[in-house]
């Protein structure tokens, strides 16, 4: 067991980082952030921020010479470079569960081979393997293996020939071409695994994506309690199949009643920032307790929970060449909503740069009154 004020060590400093330098914080350790942007959320949030590559070994060398334990917060880290520093500290989740997640034909593979739903695909790393993949698997979605969040690297292809030609667009990348499905909606688990395989699970969230990207969570989702209990196992199972210790997000597809494993996030999940506000632990202390042995605390949602995504278009709502901070007024003045600004410099279109929370006891009001606040701040349907 760790205990405070040991140092703990991030890898990467974004959003997910800064909220975990704020949870280990609060808690009593210190914290270091290995991120090469000077500027990065979670490095000015920490007791000290490296700024290097994840590859650079001197970097590498302090971080470890420093640290207790170290965990990352997003899944394209090198997992070599967690390989390297697990000679030297506590490493979690382990190397070889984050190289499943940062591959999607590693990923695929992963289900596949464990027996968990998905839906089917074909592996392409060569234009043979289009032109032999199964007429089934059109109209499909074409993905790269790695690298690709938030709707980037993904293109549909209604047939064979408009997949060669997207293939030969992203560079004859090896990719994963998936059998597009009917989605009847989409929900995500995330839940803390502890050393001793022991499991605590957030409620499962309802999610609805505008361009690929997360917009709305809602909790509890809009689900029988059989299929939540289903993702709830299938969830716990990966982690099992995968000696995982820390937070993971698993992101389910629900195609006419029945789940289907989506995507793998060996990290704290965009949609399970409710739990900042709604549980009696959130996501981002679940994986300060998992690096650190410590006890996992209770993932009960106290409250009800409606979250939505601030994307750097609203800066860019009045003017489309200049960005203006939005009215955060409007938001402000709703007493049972909760924003989280993450501190980033520069606002672009797509860019996540914070989310609101609304909660409460009846699910129906919160989730329109989160509906009424996001049309307030400039988010629109499209």
């Amino acid at each position: 067991m760790i205990l405070p004020p040991a140092t703990l060590g991030m890898l990467g400093g974004g959003q997910l980082g800064r909220f975990f330098v704020m949870a280990a914080q609060e808690l009593g350790y210190r914290v270091l952030v290995l991120d090469p942007d000077e500027h990065s959320p979670a490095g000015r949030k920490a007791d000290e921020h490296i700024v290097a590559a994840y590859d650079d070994l001197a970097a590498l060398e302090r971080l470890s010479g420093q640290c207790a334990a170290v965990t990352t917060e997003f899944e394209n880290v090198p997992a070599d470079t967690l390989a390297h520093l697990s000679k030297f500290v506590n490493v979690r989740p382990n190397a070889e569960a984050v190289r499943t997640c940062q591959n999607r034909n590693a990923e695929k593979a992963f289900l596949k081979r464990h027996g968990f739903p998905h839906a089917p695909y074909a592996d392409i790393r060569s234009e043979a393997d289009l032109k032999n993949a199964n007429a089934g698997l059109f109209p499909g979605i074409l993905k790269v293996a790695r690298f690709g969040y938030d709707g980037k690297g993904q293109v549909r292809v209604n047939s064979r020939a408009e997949a060669l030609l997207a293939w030969g667009r992203m560079r004859n990348e090896p990719c994963v071409l998936e059998q597009q499905m009917k989605l009847d909606y989409e929900v995500s688990v995330v839940l803390a695994r502890d050393e001793s395989g022991k499991v605590r699970c957030f409620p499962t969230a309802e999610n609805s994506h505008r361009r690929g990207i997360l917009d709305i969570s809602l909790v509890p989702a809009r689900t029988s309690g059989c299929l939540a209990g289903n993702a709830e196992e299938i969830a716990e199972g990966i982690a099992q199949k995968m000696d995982y210790v820390g937070t993971l997000g698993v992101e389910f597809f629900i195609v006419h009643g029945q789940l289907y494993v989506n995507e793998m996030a060996p990290r704290p999940h965009n949609s399970g920032h409710y739990s900042l506000d709604a549980c009696v632990t959130n996501q981002f202390e679940q994986q300060v307790r998992a690096l650190c042995g410590l006890p996992l605390g209770e993932a009960r949602a106290h409250s009800a929970a409606a979250m939505v995504n601030l994307l750097g278009d609203i800066w860019y709502r009045t003017d489309p060449h200049h960005a203006h901070e939005p009215d955060w007024a409007q938001l402000l003045a709703i007493p049972n909503l909760k924003l989280h600004l993450y501190g980033k410099r520069h606002p672009r279109p797509g860019r996540k740069m914070g989310h609101f929370t609304v909660i409460g006891t009846d699910p129906l009001e919160v989730q329109k009154s989160a509906m009424t606040a996001r049309k307030a701040i400039g988010i629109d349907d499209e």
